[in-house]
């Protein structure tokens, strides 16, 4: 694949047509792999978000054809919601390698490969992370790591639920005093803490609600009732344990502002 700057920068030193730059640029969007999947390599340039290699329901053989068409075409490659078999599957495919180093997030269900000496550009967005409690972190953790992924810096703090509300204070005061430009608030159960949070700041809050609670609210339905039902202006909210779309939400946010 022609790398973006290296077919505009072809263009600006008239080494190729117009209509040639823009076959490329269109041939560079999307690579297939066999018949299982298409990649948008293109993401990244396109949105500002990182592509992610979905790993829950897929089959070990499409998903190492994925990792190895990915890895081919960039530095890195992040690999969310694996099982334990697609864990030992990918280590003992990639960790041999000299040429990758492998990251393994263990509660957060990501695991990063890439290439030695290979860092993440740091874009200057700073995300404040919190869950009301412990069952909540995994989650959190998917959002860390994206957030991070994409250049932000990442303050947290966890198990602040209003069981105990004076826990909140000292840690939120923190957060503003080190400038966050967003922060996402987990919580299962009735899923009151991120309106808690929404009321007490003046930056845009990301409610995710967890998939925790009994009976009729059971399974994150009624975390995500709450949030959706606050009246505390500032508070969006992102699908039940949907991690990766609040760090990747928060990361466009807060680099936005720092740029």
């Amino acid at each position: 694949m022609d790398d973006i700057r290296e077919i505009l920068n072809r263009l600006l030193k008239k080494e190729c047509s117009i209509e040639e730059a823009e076959k490329l640029l269109k041939a560079t969007t999307i690579e297939e792999v066999g018949e299982f999947a298409k990649l948008d390599l293109f993401r990244k340039h396109r949105t500002g978000i990182l592509e992610v290699i979905y790993a829950e329901n897929k089959t070990p053989k499409v998903m190492l054809e994925i990792i190895h068409s990915f890895i081919q075409k960039n530095k890195f490659a992040i690999i969310s919601r694996y099982t334990e078999e697609q864990k030992i599957l990918i280590l003992n495919e990639f960790e041999n390698i000299n040429e990758f180093e492998v990251v393994l997030h263990e509660s957060a269900k990501i695991i990063i490969l890439k290439e030695k000496g290979f860092q993440f550009e740091k874009k200057g967005g700073i995300v404040g992370i919190i869950t009301a409690g412990s069952s909540d972190i995994p989650v959190a953790e998917e959002a860390k790591v994206i957030a991070e992924s994409m250049g932000c810096r990442v303050i947290s703090s966890y198990d602040l639920g209003i069981a105990g509300i004076h826990r909140i204070f000292n840690p939120l005061s923190e957060m503003i005093k080190s400038g966050v430009h967003v922060i996402i608030v987990c919580a299962g159960m009735e899923g009151t803490l991120p309106g808690v949070v929404a009321a007490l700041v003046d930056v845009p809050v990301i409610g995710v609600p967890i998939s925790s609670g009994y009976g009729l609210g059971e399974k994150g339905i009624g975390a995500l009732t709450t949030m959706l039902q606050s009246c505390s202006p500032g508070l969006l909210v992102v699908n039940i344990d949907n991690g990766f779309g609040a760090g990747a939400s928060a990361a466009l946010i807060a680099n936005k502002i720092a740029e």
